[in-house]
């Protein structure tokens, strides 16, 4: 009987590995350099998604580490509290995690309209779209989204009137642009990912050329692991540090479950348990804010990259950590040649990608009010903040939901002699509750009439009460008092003529 190899697919594990790391590489230091941290840092918490995050249970196939999405947050907590204090907020924001997770809350992610996370996604793109424009052509992006965003007129105008910039421009446009044409490009090409690709093409062409680009400036891994000391956890002691660790827990938290979800629908293998993964992912960012690294999530783009490339077990992302790692360690001297605009390039395609343009298009058309709160929810980060931004499209989506589940119906039946026969039927909610009204009001004063409640699903207090005081007031006005049947079977209709 032949035994069973103890590692059956560590070939197609290993291979996985290698192409995720690939991709890996370019979208962590570009992630760090666009959040105002060291490079390094961007690594240190890719090698922690892959080995401590990949090790534990979850979802077998999804890859972790610094994502985009949290690019715009974590910026600004950077610029306000300064880089000490990040350990501490991503630290808390794992601990969450982990309380959440072993109360088992993960599951309640997948109740977020997939609409709010989509308009997240989409006001996250247009930011960080609007500040690597700066970035690509070596300005000072300013603070806010919607100044960002207003102040792109300017921007050009000051980059056409420089030679630098608009080298600049022009590498980062050269990056973009392979990135999108490299899809194009023969199968045996494609092997290596576009946006290692166009990175590699940068730098050597900026070297060759000797364009005057900034290029990323080189720390080193040790100084730059920087642990939170203790005034960076005094400021735990300000509410707004608060607000903000709050932000990063439920965004995180909820890009990386949706994610999972995406994942799954990529593979037949084992599916994910969120709670776990949640677990995983606090685990991972308690230990990157001991570091006084960036906060992880699982990263969608890593993720089908592994699916797509093979990967059987959990063994290909802690490999691709391994990988990252290893050239952390060996190769720290290689980041120093990539030219900034490059990677303002690589964020400014990503962001792209977060704008789901063909979903909006399908949203419109079939749930318009979907859509609805799909852009109201991107406009609102771009406007305010991504926290405010996110809580703005769950208040909306809760009031939507509310609003189409009271469905009620008043059907009123007058044969011109006898009583008025008021039926209400479906759910009764203070949101109906003027149409109701209006509707009774309507009723003739100087006839007998019968309210029959029996067909409701469900009534309120603030409509009961408000049904209580219009039957008091009818009677008071009419000849006999109003009759109210709860609780009992409808009476057989007569069809009104």
């Amino acid at each position: 009987m032949t035994a069973k190899p103890r590692f059956p697919y560590l070939r197609q594990d290993f291979a996985a590995s290698l192409v995720v790391f690939l991709v890996a590489l370019p979208l962590c230091v570009g992630v760090a350099v666009a959040s105002g941290v060291p490079a390094e840092l961007g690594l240190v918490t890719g090698i922690v998604g892959g080995i401590v995050t990949g090790l534990l249970p979850g979802s077998s196939l999804q890859v972790s580490g610094p994502a985009a999405g949290l690019t715009v947050l974590v910026f600004e907590a950077v610029s306000e509290y300064g880089l000490p204090a990040l350990g501490v907020i991503v630290l808390a924001t794992g601990l969450l995690q982990l309380a959440m997770g072993a109360l088992r809350l993960g599951r309640w992610f997948r109740a977020i309209s997939v609409s709010v996370v989509e308009g997240m996604l989409a006001g996250i793109g247009l930011v960080i779209i609007a500040g690597q424009l700066y970035a690509a052509a070596g300005l000072k992006a300013p603070a806010s989204g919607l100044d960002k965003i207003l102040g792109l007129p300017g921007a050009v105008v000051d980059a056409l009137g420089s030679t630098e910039a608009l080298a600049s421009v022009a590498v980062g446009a050269g990056t973009i642009a392979v990135m999108v044409l490299w899809k194009r490009m023969p199968k045996g090409a494609r092997t290596v990912p576009g946006a290692l690709a166009a990175v590699v093409l940068a730098t050597l062409v900026t070297l060759a050329s000797g364009l005057p680009v900034a290029t990323v400036e080189v720390r080193g891994l040790l100084d730059s692991v920087q642990p939170p000391g203790a005034d960076a956890f005094g400021e735990l002691a300000n509410p707004a540090l608060l607000g903000t660790i709050l932000a990063f827990t439920l965004i995180a938290s909820a890009e990386s479950l949706f994610s999972a979800a995406a994942v799954d629908r990529l593979h037949d293998g084992p599916r994910t348990r969120y709670d776990k993964e949640l677990m995983a992912q606090g685990a991972g960012n308690a230990v990157c804010g001991v570091l006084g690294a960036l906060p992880m999530t699982a990263v969608i783009v890593r993720s089908s990259a592994n699916v797509a490339a093979g990967a059987r077990t959990k063994a290909s992302r802690v490999l691709h950590g391994v990988w990252l790692l290893l050239f952390a360690a060996l190769l720290p001297a290689a980041l120093a040649l990539i030219p900034l605009p490059a990677l303002a390039g690589i964020l400014v395609h990503a962001g792209w990608r977060l704008i789901p343009f063909r979903g909006i298009v399908e949203l419109w058309r079939s749930h318009r009010g979907e859509a609805l709160i799909l852009a109201v929810t991107a406009v609102s980060i771009v406007a305010v903040n991504m926290f405010e931004g996110v809580l703005i499209g769950i208040a909306l989506s809760v009031v939507k939901t509310a609003w189409e589940a009271s469905h009620v119906r008043l059907e009123v039946i007058d044969k011109g002699a006898g009583p008025v026969q008021a039926y209400l039927s479906g759910n009764a909610t203070f949101l109906r509750l003027p149409k109701i009204l209006d509707s009774l009001e309507a009723l003739p004063q100087d006839r007998p009439v019968e309210l029959h409640l029996s067909g409701l699903h469900h009534l309120d207090h603030a409509c009961r009460t408000a049904l209580e005081n219009w039957s008091e007031r009818h009677s008071a006005a009419g000849i006999e008092p109003v009759k109210v049947t709860t609780g009992e079977p409808e009476p057989a209709r007569a069809t009104a003529p």
